[in-house]
């Protein structure tokens, strides 16, 4: 199935399904392209949780994980000393992952240090599609690719610098979700709405 029809007789991707708060990231989040340095590192985070699961998965537990992460601030994650870790690692409302944790510490120590030397995150990822959403225009949903060349290359520079939970396939998810790439499919209605904004 490419769409879905909804009662509000607005097509959509077919990936949210019918589950409310699905549809709401899908008409509101998804695909928007997304500048803030701080929300980039949220969203690329959360994406290395997602590693193995769905993604409503943290979708639902997405308030949860902004209230125990510090609104995932990089400068308080990276302060993460082992009582802190082991309280997320005691917290049900996440995923208690300790790999993913410890990660997502030592991926906002070494976020501080890119924007300490005037990196900026969001400069540095947007650099690779020389700053404008890829336009694809995808028609079919099998046309959508689990990773390309320019995710290969964010995921391989990522993990030089010391990133875990960053590989092509989550890199490329990253990039769909922050709209790197407009990966909504022809005749959803947020297609050309996102198209739009880039």
């Amino acid at each position: 199935m490419l769409l879905t029809d909804h009662a509000d007789g607005k097509p959509r991707c077919w990936w949210p399904g019918y589950d409310p708060l699905y549809v709401a990231y899908h008409d509101t989040d998804w695909g928007v392209p997304e500048r803030d340095d701080r929300a980039l590192f949220e969203k690329l985070i959360l994406d290395g949780f997602q590693a193995g699961l769905s993604w409503i998965t943290i979708l639902r537990k997405r308030e949860h994980f902004r209230k125990v992460f510090d609104g995932f601030r990089p400068e308080v994650v990276a302060s993460y000393g082992p009582e802190k870790i082991e309280a997320l690692m005691a917290d049900p409302g996440i995923v208690r992952n300790r790999a993913k944790i410890e990660g997502t510490v030592k991926s906002a120590g070494l976020y501080c240090d890119m924007m300490a030397r005037g990196e900026g995150f969001s400069d540095y990822l947007w650099t690779y599609v020389d700053g404008r959403p890829l336009q694809p225009d995808h028609l079919d949903r099998s046309a959508i690719p689990t990773q390309t060349p320019v995710a290969e290359a964010i995921s391989k520079d990522l993990k030089r610098r010391g990133f875990t939970f960053v590989g092509p396939t989550i890199v490329y998810a990253f990039m769909q979700a922050v709209g790197m790439t407009n990966d909504h499919v022809v005749g959803c209605f947020r297609h050309e709405e996102v198209k739009a904004l880039g």
